[in-house]
């Protein structure tokens, strides 16, 4: 679920008191009165995630749902659906308070996270800590869905336009991403278009807060989830405990700069694989880092040309960077590349990629930030990030159903600042390919004296609690437990991943 943001691309992947609206009540500031959350047996899990682990820790997870408003500067107006969810601590003289989670996305689904969490490794001590709550943001899964009426032909392009290898390459895009903004726009679930934002999603998690009877939650999120993070903390400095943000976004979250940043992130990854593959040469795919980067371009040129089996180059590049996020699939990666070398079929197709995933992803990134409207802007993104980062920049460059998106906002763009509390913790992989360490650094800088930021000199995408960096993982659970933050930023060495 972590990943949520990488398999989207392989299936092809203001200061607070402006963003309130024109409402007379500021809805960033008033105090949501507690509801009564009934908590009752999780929903079964559709077909299509059930091949997903829950973890030993799932038939204790508790679900419920929670009304919050469609509009916040009209809260009595129309309501939708949030399912939430809930691990209880086991040890309640332990017991602090809740701990509220994202697993990323945007469009990612966060019900199971919990379960997932402590599956996964997530210390007994913070089980005993906290409720760990998950909950499916607005738009998503088991709470309000959204949909773009996708059909599955646009389903399999994903969300990423492909390579443009010319101008002309991006102007033919144009009219692909023009089609789905319509669609999104015009889809039944268009009312819910303008409210499908992080800022919004952020407000829901403080109505969570308040049905659970907490004067504060603290918070933990990776991927996107660290944006959303961001934005809680800064809509509501005063209400945030201990928030802990992992993989982290740039201060404008999943905007037009940081899709472009991506590929920079499979830059700085990249030749952590060449190293594995060269180290391997069974997959025949060169015995040098340098040899296998070429066989990178090779590949990708050959595919671009003449896919096999429905793979061609923009889906090998998606595959490749989908891969990079976690060391123990390189293995797979390395088959992969030596299947497609030899044309044959990948030994284990790429998963599909659920409509509301794609859509609520749309909603969201669409909806948080403005995108150039003019083809001539992508043309020339797209010739800069070629020429930057070749291995995805002619992907990361290119035009997007954003750049069509409707102009009437509800609210403008959020800025993440430096006032509140000192009480976030930042933790960071060094060659993190989906959100990359300059994207990180960009938030430190944003959050000034707010934040301290832990970065551990390795790969891949998630530290906390998947990575074997026991600085990192250590530091991340210390702050959690016991309040205890590094006093200055912080470096962690690299270590055995065996």
């Amino acid at each position: 679920m972590r990943r949520t943001l990488s398999l989207a691309l392989a299936a092809t992947a203001v200061a607070a008191a402006a963003v309130s609206g024109a409402s007379a009540a500021n809805p960033d500031t008033m105090t949501a009165t507690p509801d009564s959350l009934h908590w009752g047996p999780c929903p079964q899990k559709a077909e299509s995630q059930k091949a997903q682990p829950q973890g030993a820790e799932a038939p204790r997870l508790e679900c419920a749902t929670l009304d919050v408003p469609l509009d916040y500067r009209n809260s009595g107006g129309r309501q939708i659906e949030i399912a939430v969810s809930r691990l209880a601590s086991k040890d309640p003289s332990k017991r602090r308070g809740v701990l509220l989670t994202n697993p990323g996305g945007p469009g990612g689904p966060g019900l199971d996270y919990p379960a997932l969490l402590a599956g996964a490794g997530l210390p007994k001590d913070v089980l005993d800590s906290y409720d760990v709550i998950g909950f499916d943001p607005r738009g998503v899964g088991r709470s309000t869905p959204v949909t773009c009426d996708l059909t599955p032909q646009q389903q399999a392009r994903g969300n990423f336009p492909p390579y443009a290898h010319t101008a002309a390459d991006v102007a033919r895009e144009a009219p692909y991403a023009r089609t789905i903004a319509n669609q999104c726009a015009t889809s039944r679930t268009a009312w819910m278009l303008p409210y499908t934002t992080t800022a919004n999603t952020a407000r829901d998690m403080d109505r969570i807060r308040a049905a659970l009877g907490e004067p504060k939650a603290s918070y933990f999120g990776s991927s996107y989830g660290s944006y959303l993070g961001a934005v809680y903390a800064t809509l509501f400095p005063e209400r945030g405990d201990r928030i802990v943000l992992d993989s982290n976004m740039g201060p404008g979250g999943y905007d037009l700069a940081n899709f472009r940043l991506l590929g920079r992130g499979m830059e700085d990854r990249f030749p952590d694989f060449a190293a594995y593959a060269a180290a391997h040469p069974q997959y025949g795919l060169g015995t040098t880092p340098k040899q296998v980067t070429a066989k990178f371009f090779e590949l990708a040129k050959r595919l671009d040309a003449e896919p096999v089996d429905g793979i061609g180059g923009t889906l090998f590049r998606g595959l490749t960077f989908d891969r990079l996020y976690v060391d123990g699939l390189m293995p797979k990666l390395a088959e992969e590349w030596q299947a497609l070398d030899k044309g044959k079929p990948l030994p284990t197709p790429p998963p599909p990629v659920s409509e509301n995933l794609l859509a609520s992803h749309f909603y969201v990134t669409c909806g948080d930030s403005r995108w150039p409207g003019n083809v001539r802007d992508y043309q020339r993104n797209a010739a800069i990030d070629r020429l930057k980062y070749p291995m995805l920049g002619g992907t990361t460059g290119s035009i997007k159903p954003c750049a069509y998106w409707p102009k009437d906002r509800v609210e403008p763009p959020l800025q993440i600042g430096d006032r509140g509390p000192s009480n976030v913790l930042m933790v960071q992989n060094e060659r993190d390919p989906g959100t990359p360490l300059v994207g990180a650094m960009k938030l430190r800088r944003a959050f000034g004296d707010r934040a301290t930021m832990v970065t551990a000199d390795q790969g891949g995408h998630g530290v906390y609690p998947f990575s074997r960096n026991t600085c990192a993982k250590n530091t991340v659970t210390a702050f959690l437990t016991n309040g205890q933050r590094p006093a200055d930023d912080l470096a962690c060495a690299a270590e055995p991943n065996e």
